[in-house]
């Protein structure tokens, strides 16, 4: 009895994984793009990632802390100070500033419905005959991004944590995208006599979570070589809802 319970039991879970996945696939056929009808040509975020020239490349390895804050490298890139190969005995340690060094996502999923941006509608209440409802743009509608918590240096945490959603979804991620006036689709929906025909667009976000982590940057001088240094490393859980440029789902519901 015990082993036919069991076998059951994996026979209703095989068949329920199945189930599970296709509505997962279902929700992202939803998933529509706008790109070419968009009255309002989004401009794509560049990449913001930077390669680390030869010599902050050699720095970052000797640090026991992951950096991948571009702007850092970036000024690391810029640094110009190059110790005398003949100055022996010389010590400095320079201070480059409180910087956020890195971002660790821990989970990042996809809201699909997460902002209505446009309503039509369609009275058929007192039609004679079986009414046609579409997609157009009412209003010219923004939507913007935003972290869950409040930091310091925001751009440069945004930077971090858009590079690492865009790592794992590979969709257009902005932290602003818009919907332009007038946009219209051609698909149409079927609105019966004696019923209220309700469309929405919802534009869908990613959700990213994770920890950003934070330290006090120092250039180590010693004779001729040169250390980074990072003291006082703090980490902050932080996370970010950022809007898919150019698509949109939709709900449609008569009443």
């Amino acid at each position: 009895m015990e082993k036919l319970g069991l076998s059951v039991i994996l026979c209703l879970m095989m068949l329920t994984i199945p189930l599970i996945a296709e509505s997962k696939e279902d929700k992202q056929d939803d998933l529509v793009s706008i790109k070419n009808e968009n009255t309002y040509k989004q401009m794509s975020e560049e990449d913001t990632s930077i390669e680390p020239s030869k010599l902050v490349k050699e720095l970052l390895e000797d640090v026991n802390v992951e950096i991948d804050n571009p702007q850092l490298i970036k000024s690391l890139n810029e640094s110009t100070i190059n110790p005398s190969p003949i100055a022996f005995g010389y010590r400095a340690n320079v201070y480059l500033g409180h910087w956020p060094l890195s971002y660790q996502s821990e989970s990042s999923e996809i809201k699909w419905d997460f902002q209505t941006v446009n309503t039509n509608e369609v009275n058929n209440v007192n039609g004679e005959k079986n009414e046609e409802i579409f997609y157009y743009q009412i209003e010219e509608k923004h939507v913007e991004g935003a972290l869950t918590a409040k930091v310091d240096q925001t751009d440069q945490i945004k930077q971090m944590i858009l590079q690492k959603a865009r790592d794992q979804h590979d969709l257009p991620l902005t932290f602003h995208a818009v919907v332009g006036k007038e946009t219209k689709l051609s698909k149409t929906y079927t609105v019966p006599t004696s019923k209220i025909g309700i469309l929405k667009a919802n534009m869908p976000v990613v959700k990213d979570e994770g920890q950003v982590i934070l330290g006090e940057v120092f250039l180590e001088l010693k004779g001729s070589k040169k250390n980074l240094v990072i003291k006082n490393v703090t980490k902050q859980e932080i996370g970010a809802y950022i809007p898919i440029a150019n698509h949109l789902t939709f709900t449609f519901e008569t009443k």
